[in-house]
């Protein structure tokens, strides 16, 4: 009972979020579309065509050659020549900003928010260096969702990223999107309307709302595809530096910039650190003075990364261990993920899809060139780990999931038989593809903040955030945006701590609400099987997941961020 009157307060909660975001979005609404008019003047609805052999060939290709790429750190510096910026120490006392004198950025950190960061301080004649802790600049993660809102950001970075973009993107907002039962389900013990395997419950138009603010519907591209055309085309060559993960800084006082020092002793100096290091960010660690084990190197999205098994074990240990050091709440999912050269059955109606559960949910995607991306989140502690593949248990992810979502009788441990859709991605997954991982988030930081001094942290560093939005990336590629713009009104370094505080104050709200509603949405989704058997709570649940959703996307697709 006390889950159920929780979940229905969430309930709740997400009708006030719904009313909340369209009265934003109508007092903003005039400005956004302004600015989006201009930039999107020619915009056409998407019409969708299926894959020609040459596309799905271009799409897989692409990625091979871009994680190549990243593997063989094309793009990054290898050796240093000790003449770099970053060595040379700061003024004395606060100076004047000009083009001759730009500001100087550090930025922790080489994943999505990095380096959308690193190129819009760059557009605006910065000099930027960007500190990247991994070995080897390997893609973390699967494809991601690049929705209109980001977009819209990237195009006001770079013309030509977002072009590139474009072109290697697969368009998902062409084909519908929503919520399924996963298995034969009744609404009032039983007495109700029937559910189905497969049905669905909720269906949703993200083209509409992203054509009326006039910003280009969401495509998907795969990781290190945007990590190389950020590299390429977004910053100078050489300006991400691998191995080098930040130990500590210290300020020099207002106006006078920092002097950071990596773990390898190599000592740096700027005028602003960007922390755009994940959600175990070292940045954020030193600002809030947390813990020593508050911060290490762990991936924080959903969709897996490339880990050997032996990392990802030991992860899963370090993570609850960091998660308690850091204030980062676990959020009762485990989650396994894949993305398998597969054309799916229902590719050209479907771009995404949940299969609702009881304690678990199965979600897919496209991620274009005829590949399906997948998640299956179950509910249990933090920190498990499968066993490991041997010549005798060669398959032991792939035999959790085929009996935690089995479509056949006698059905999962709660005696469900799933809809076939997740078997079907499942079966055409190898093992060796299939990652596992624990999913955090955390409360916003409206208290201790983003910034301090000459520092600021931006993405999953400030608002880590469930993966129901798909709006991680997409709001860490916004605070890139503007944090660039703000540092751009800077005219004196004694101006600095100002224009991030201003930063920080026009991004929370947005980041905030988006963070609640993430969560919000998480737990609806898991406790949706108890809401479902309880007379007028689950058509209510499903009436107010179809009538917020236009509002929420409204919310979430604008070009003022």
């Amino acid at each position: 009972m006390k889950r159920f009157l929780s979940t229905s307060v969430s309930a709740l909660l997400l009708l006030e979020a719904a009313t909340a975001f369209q009265s934003l979005h109508t007092a903003t609404s005039r400005t956004a579309t302004s600015t989006s008019s201009q930039l999107f003047a020619t915009l056409e609805a998407p019409v969708r065509q299926p894959e020609s052999p040459d596309r799905v060939q271009e799409v897989r290709q692409r990625f091979r050659k871009a994680a190549e790429d990243a593997a063989n750190a094309k793009g990054c510096v290898t050796t240093d020549t000790g003449d770099e910026w970053w060595r040379q120490p700061l003024d004395a006392e606060p100076r004047a900003v000009t083009a001759d004198r730009p500001l100087r950025v550090l930025v922790a950190g080489g994943g999505v928010a990095g380096l959308v960061t690193a190129a819009a301080c760059h557009a605006q004649g910065m000099e930027v260096a960007i500190f990247e802790q991994a070995s080897s600049y390997a893609p973390y993660g699967g494809p991601i969702q690049i929705q209109s809102n980001a977009l819209a950001a990237i195009r006001q970075i770079s013309e030509t990223c977002y072009q590139e973009l474009l072109k290697a993107g697969t368009v998902t907002a062409d084909r519908v999107s929503g919520l399924k039962i996963g298995y034969k389900k009744g609404v009032f013990l039983g007495l109700g309307e029937q559910f189905e395997k497969g049905d669905w419950l909720v269906r949703f138009d993200t083209l509409q709302p992203a054509l009326q603010a006039g910003l280009p519907a969401t495509v998907v591209v795969d990781r290190p595809v945007i990590q190389q055309i950020l590299l390429e085309h977004g910053i100078p060559e050489g300006t991400v530096r691998i191995k080098s993960r930040i130990a500590n800084y210290e300020e020099l006082g207002p106006g006078k910039g920092l002097k950071v020092v990596l773990e390898d002793g190599t000592i740096a100096y700027a005028d602003v650190l960007v922390g755009a290091d994940g959600i175990w960010s070292s940045v954020r660690r030193i600002m809030h003075d947390l813990d020593n084990g508050a911060d290490g190197f762990a991936a924080s999205g959903a969709a897996g990364g490339a880990l050997n098994e032996a990392e990802a074990r030991r992860m899963a240990k370090d993570s609850v261990l960091m998660a308690s050091n850091a204030n980062r709440r676990y959020s009762g999912f485990t989650c396994y993920a894949a993305l398998t050269e597969h054309k799916a059955s229902n590719i050209e109606e479907v771009s995404y899809q949940i299969l609702l559960g009881k304690d678990k949910y199965f979600v897919s995607t496209d991620g274009g060139g005829e590949r399906q991306q997948w998640f299956a989140l179950i509910r249990e502690d933090p920190g498990g780990v499968d066993p490991e593949a041997t010549p005798e248990n060669p398959t032991p992810k792939l035999d959790r999931l085929l009996n935690e979502f089995n479509n056949q009788e006698p059905g999962d441990q709660n005696g469900d038989v799933w809809d076939g859709f997740a078997h079907e991605l499942f079966r055409a997954t190898p093992e060796a593809d299939i990652k596992r991982r624990d999913l955090y988030d955390g409360s916003p930081l409206i208290t201790k903040g983003w910034t301090k001094g000459h520092v600021a942290i931006c993405g999953d560093a400030a608002h880590p955030m469930m993966p129901n939005l798909g709006q991680g990336g997409c709001q860490a590629t916004e605070d890139g945006y503007r944090l660039a713009q703000e540092l751009a009104t800077v005219s004196n370094t004694a101006d600095i701590e100002g224009a991030l505080n201003t930063y920080y104050s026009k991004r929370i709200p947005r980041t905030t609400i988006i963070q609640i509603l993430a969560q919000l949405g998480s737990d609806l989704l898991v406790d949706f099987d108890k809401m479902m058997t309880i007379p007028l709570v689950g058509p209510f649940f499903l009436y107010m997941t179809q009538f917020s959703m236009p509002f929420i996307l409204r919310f979430l697709y604008t070009a003022k961020f």
